[in-house]
């Protein structure tokens, strides 16, 4: 069931269509990177899972065609945690959905928010969310889905996915692995994860405690940020946060990580071009 896809760098990709698509459809949008010199998409089925069957032919050949990478990220109402069962069910199918659809388009990972923790202890949630995954991940293979599953670490103290979290989880199963979104962690510590060191024990934790192919097929989400106490407000645009990310591309460097760095800000081709052009100048 594993993606058979093998990368051979880091692929910095947008957010969903770049903004200069205007009200343009996937050709256009793929012209627009192929222009900027970007290496592919996350497909954002943020508000339902929905994508026409010409799209997904579409998508699926012009990414091989020009060796772009796809990835796609779940819907925003997901809660693996619900009280109740009906929101737990229908959770579960949007990731299955998700997982499907992404699959027909040529993606080789999805992401998603797994859950809320609802005042419940950690453990407890834990366990609720290994749980749904197995149910998650026995579908999948029924229906013999490619794609990597990626629970998403989370911007907020509320959420379900910090560090320790992702990587357990990964490794309670063979076919998840973490998407690092390195701003949330960043908004969810109210500020730590922004220093060289820090970054490299992230990705040294994922090596060591996952094993390399965690950073040979990597995905991971990277945005400019504003966070409070209670964590992540809002993504922005990088020049107008404190998000560190030269040096989170230095350590990336450093630790060969390949795979895919989505870009999540506001003006996701820009920054996305940013990150691209000073991880190549380093």
């Amino acid at each position: 069931m594993q993606s058979n896809i093998k990368f051979d760098k880091l692929n910095f990709i947008t957010a969903g269509m770049p903004l200069r698509t205007g009200k343009g459809s996937y050709p256009q949008a793929f012209e627009v990177l192929k222009e900027m010199n970007l290496d592919g998409m996350e497909l954002e089925f943020v508000r339902g899972v929905r994508m026409a069957d010409k799209s997904k032919e579409f998508v699926n050949q012009a990414s091989k065609e020009n060796n772009f990478v796809i990835t796609a990220h779940g819907p925003f109402y997901i809660n693996l945690n619900s009280k109740e069962e009906d929101k737990i069910e229908a959770s579960v199918q949007r990731i299955v959905e998700t997982a499907l659809v992404a699959t027909q388009a040529g993606a080789f990972s999805i992401t998603y928010h797994a859950a809320f923790y609802m005042g419940v202890d950690k453990d407890t949630v834990y366990k609720q969310v290994k749980n749904q995954t197995q149910r998650i991940m026995d579908i999948l293979e029924k229906e013999n889905s490619t794609v990597w599953i990626r629970p998403e670490t989370t911007g907020k103290a509320t959420q379900w996915g910090d560090l320790d979290e992702v990587i357990k989880l990964s490794n309670d199963f063979e076919k998840v692995l973490p998407c690092i979104d390195f701003s949330h962690l960043h908004a969810r510590t109210n500020g730590e994860y922004n220093t060289y060191d820090e970054f490299s024990r992230i990705l040294e934790r994922m090596g060591k405690e996952i094993g390399q192919y965690a950073l040979d097929n990597f995905h991971g989400h990277l945005a400019g940020i504003e966070y409070g106490e209670k964590g992540e407000k809002q993504h922005l645009i990088m020049e107008e946060s404190d998000m560190n990310y030269k040096d989170l591309l230095k350590a990336m460097k450093e630790f060969g990580v390949k795979g895919a760095l989505v870009c999540e800000s506001p003006n996701i081709e820009d920054d996305c071009k940013l990150f691209k052009d000073y991880y190549y100048s380093i």
